[in-house]
């Protein structure tokens, strides 16, 4: 209670990691300048917005992961070893962070979305599973919609830890001053002790975590948009404080087809909690 929703929605230990290894040198607890390296990243051309993690040559089908707010592709790296046979996974890579951290973050969920679906649409042919978790979720949903309206509706969209469109807002932590900002964050534990403490990774991470909970907070669905057909599966962490399980089953306005929901322990993130249980439920909801 009294946390402002879509503040944990940051978890950015895979984010400050690959912040680190793209231009920060660490040794305990000193922080040294931004090294040449990510000065050469401010200056590189945009790279994709799709990352292989476990390449099929003809997939049965594509599970497709969209990570949460100052998450990175890298959130969803203990994936491909539970992976059946014929499954290949990818996971979009948004702006601002791993090997895109010299580009500007985005922060438009529709936008975001459409970029990444054309990616999509330019990979070999397969099926799709998007599987989207907070941020990701909205991500997923809109980058379901390109790809229906393109003629290839995803087999099954999988949600995680996010109200259905249309039933958030009223989040403003994404403007608030820097200091407070960033102990809002710090203060929901979010934050790791070492990396609170660094001015200068502070200023690293400050304008993609920002911009990715102003994405979150002011994403609004487009007005009459029609339905998905596809099955959609939402996922929902016991104790998750920023997610009111009441309203999950509104996720089932998005779609005419069927919607289902499962509980999970772990909170906001219980992606990190039994792995290898979460990957098989979601490859096992892919076919129809």
């Amino acid at each position: 209670m009294g946390r402002p929703r879509g503040a944990a929605d940051v978890l950015p230990t895979s984010f400050a990691d690959s912040v680190i290894s793209h231009g920060v040198e660490t040794m305990g607890p000193v922080t040294r300048r931004p090294t040449r390296k990510a000065e050469m990243m401010s200056r590189i051309r945009e790279r994709g917005w799709v990352r292989s993690l476990a390449a099929v040559d003809r997939p049965d089908v594509r599970v497709v992961c969209f990570p949460h707010s100052g998450g990175s592709a890298t959130a969803f790296s203990e994936w491909p070893a539970a992976l059946p046979p014929g499954v290949s996974l990818v996971a979009v890579q948004y702006p601002g962070r791993g090997d895109r951290f010299g580009e500007p973050p985005m922060d438009d969920v529709t936008a975001m979305a459409g970029r990444a679906a054309a990616e999509l649409l330019r990979l070999p042919p397969s099926e799709h599973v998007l599987f989207g978790h907070s941020l990701g979720a909205l991500v997923a949903y809109e980058t379901a919609l390109v790809l229906r309206d393109a003629g290839e509706e995803p087999r099954r969209l999988c949600v995680s830890a996010a109200l259905p469109p249309g039933t958030e807002g009223g989040d403003s932590i994404h403007l608030a001053p820097d200091d407070e900002f960033w102990a809002t964050l710090c203060g929901l534990g979010g934050i790791e002790p070492g990396i609170a403490e660094s001015a200068e990774l502070r200023e690293l991470l400050l304008p993609t975590l920002r911009s990715d909970l102003r994405a979150h907070a002011t994403y609004r669905p487009r007005p009459g948009t029609p339905p998905l057909s596809c099955p959609v599966h939402c996922y929902h962490g016991v104790g998750d404080p920023l997610v009111d399980e009441a309203r999950l089953a509104q996720w089932a306005r998005v779609t005419s087809g069927e919607f289902t929901l499962s509980v999970r322990p772990g909170g906001h993130f219980h992606v990190a909690t039994g792995v290898g249980e979460l990957v098989a439920d979601v490859v096992r909801r892919g076919p129809a």
